[in-house]
């Protein structure tokens, strides 16, 4: 990855490799703009504000190297892997690039769906909703959990429903549209419409009429022109005459021939025109007056143009509807009769939609909870609940709706013994919630791979770790590079004991060129990288109590 101009961030190239790489150093250095950067690589929201000061633009840009189903890179380079590129202005919207063509941001976040899933320091503060927890819930569920069955009942009954309502209203109501329409159906009938081209026809017909003395005498200059005083025919005839014995010249004898005989009988057919267009003023008033008509007919029932395709769309749509209401009784008892059957539908389809969530909601908390017992909570609760059953006959009840298919999904933590579960919203520990939601998360990220979605296989934690310690920072360290034995993870943190268990370490660092500050990324590795550690531990990177530490550290990590 290539970054340039994007905050403290010059210019700066990384190369990440496999396995788990821990991103290191001072609050401030950039870390986090590191993980910015890959976001706006992968659709992430732009800002002009991100730009570095004094800079036009900032570029991103990433070269991701896809992987076989068996694990393995492609053999075919060019098809195995994918560059990416942002380009966001100072000013203006953003640009976006996929393998050098442009691209929308729409097309970079559906692709870069399928290569990043990013963990932000505050994300697990979107899973207290509702909405996030049944959308986690129904991901670990995976197809079992699908909303679409649900989603179409729905849709079918509010149809059933609205067209109910269109047929309802007192009979009074309904006598008055009856006579409306009937209005409007006579003045359409009474028109006798002949089809929806009629007035193009009249149109040119009216033309034909109002302009006869000027047609008639275009005609005859033209017939005059071709058989008059000039004979252009006969002269036409000499030329195909002299050309008449010349083979090299058969050709285009031949095409004079046929202009000759085109123009013999388009001089025939102007003298006819000629002797018919006559002036007639009573068909010319006929002509006007129902075109007048059809223009108020398009005005009241069609659209603006010639066509009258929709007035007669317009009067096959009102004789259905006065169809309809005079057999009120009749369409009401068949609706009523499809909404008992969509009610019936939405209820099955919601039934097995929240049987399926109550299904996975047992198997997410056992999987939570063994988790929570590796990330140093041996004794913590995870609870996931689901909207108990509730009747959904006669009228529709959306609340009973929402029970039936378990709309309300509640995630409970009780993170010690003799503690009652309470929701993640009210869990008073940063640590402990942290721990929960890396929980939650390891569980996700197992279940979509394990379901064969085909997701990321990059992974970026930015300081999930916040608020944990101690033993529990060893934990989180060790399940971090667990999960780096199926994806390539990257982690922000300040945790010596989590980076000490990545594959690899870069160390973020702020350094001042012509008086201004940039963030520089380098790999640390063998002495430099006791020293990084050592100075995550204590601060004081020279300290030789501080290194021994670190080098334990290492040494129990791997």
């Amino acid at each position: 990855m290539r970054v340039r101009q994007l905050g403290v961030i010059e210019d700066l190239s990384l190369v990440l490799g496999p396995g788990m790489t821990a991103l290191t150093g001072e609050t401030g250095a950039g870390k986090t703009l590191v993980v910015e950067a890959v976001g706006l690589l992968v659709g992430g929201r732009s800002d002009g504000m991100l730009v570095r000061p004094g800079a036009a633009e900032a570029v991103v840009e990433g070269r991701f190297v896809l992987t076989a189903p068996d694990g393995g890179a492609g053999d075919d380079a060019e098809a195995s892997e994918v560059v990416l590129c942002r380009v966001v202005p100072a000013d203006g919207r953003s640009r976006c690039y996929i393998d050098g063509r442009m691209a929308t941001v729409s097309a970079l976040a559906a692709q870069g769906e399928c290569l990043v899933d990013l963990h932000g320091q505050h994300a697990h503060q979107s899973l207290f909703s509702v909405a996030a927890q049944r959308g986690a819930l129904d991901t670990y569920a995976g197809a079992g959990a699908d909303r679409t069955r649900r989603d179409a009942a729905r849709d079918k009954l509010r149809g059933v429903e609205e067209a109910m309502a269109a047929v309802g209203g007192t009979a009074a109501d309904r006598e008055r549209e009856v006579q409306l329409l009937d209005y409007q159906l006579a003045e359409i009938e009474a028109a006798q419409l002949t089809g929806p081209d009629e007035e193009a026809s009249l149109a040119a017909e009216e033309d034909a009429l109002a302009q006869a003395v000027a047609h008639r005498a275009a005609a005859s200059a033209a017939y005059e022109g071709i058989f008059g005083e000039e004979q252009v025919l006969d002269r036409l005839g000499e030329v195909v005459g002299t050309l008449g014995n010349h083979q090299p010249l058969a050709d285009i004898h031949e095409r004079l021939r046929g202009l000759a005989a085109e123009l013999a009988d388009a001089g025939s057919e102007l003298r006819s025109k000629a002797e018919n267009l006559e002036e007639d003023p009573k068909r010319l008033a006929e002509v006007t007056t129902r075109r007048a008509q059809l223009r108020d007919l398009r005005r009241k029932y069609g659209a603006p143009g010639a066509d009258l395709a929709p007035v007669l769309a317009f009067r096959d749509r009102a004789q259905a509807r006065v169809a309809e209401l005079r057999d009120h009784e009749g369409m009401a008892a068949r609706l009523a009769e499809e909404r008992s059957a969509a009610l019936a539908g939405l209820r099955e389809a919601s039934e097995q939609l929240g049987e399926a969530r109550r299904h996975a909601a047992a198997g997410l908390s056992q999987a939570v909870e063994s988790e929570l017992r590796r990330l140093a909570m041996p004794r913590a609760q995870f609870q996931v609940r689901v909207a108990g059953e509730r009747d959904l006959a006669g009228e529709r009840d959306l609340a009973g709706e929402r029970d039936l298919a378990g709309e309300d999904v509640t995630f409970l933590l009780a993170a010690n013994p003799g503690e009652p579960l309470l929701p993640l919203s009210r869990v008073a520990s940063g640590g402990e919630l942290a721990r929960a939601m890396l929980a939650l998360r390891l569980v996700l990220v197992g279940a979509a791979a394990g379901q064969g979605g085909g997701g990321p296989t990059t992974l970026v934690f930015d300081e999930v770790d916040a608020g944990v310690g101690g033993e529990a920072a060893v934990a989180v360290g060790r399940a971090l590079a667990a999960l780096a034995e199926r994806y390539q993870v990257i982690v922000v943190t300040h945790l010596p004991q989590v980076a000490a268990c990545a594959n690899a370490q870069v160390a973020v660092t702020k350094d001042e060129r012509d008086g201004r500050s940039a963030a520089v990324a380098r790999p640390v590795t063998g002495e430099q990288r006791v020293i990084e550690l050592s100075r995550m531990m204590s601060g004081q990177p020279d300290s030789r109590t501080a290194r021994r530490h670190a080098e334990e550290l290492l040494r129990s990590a791997h």
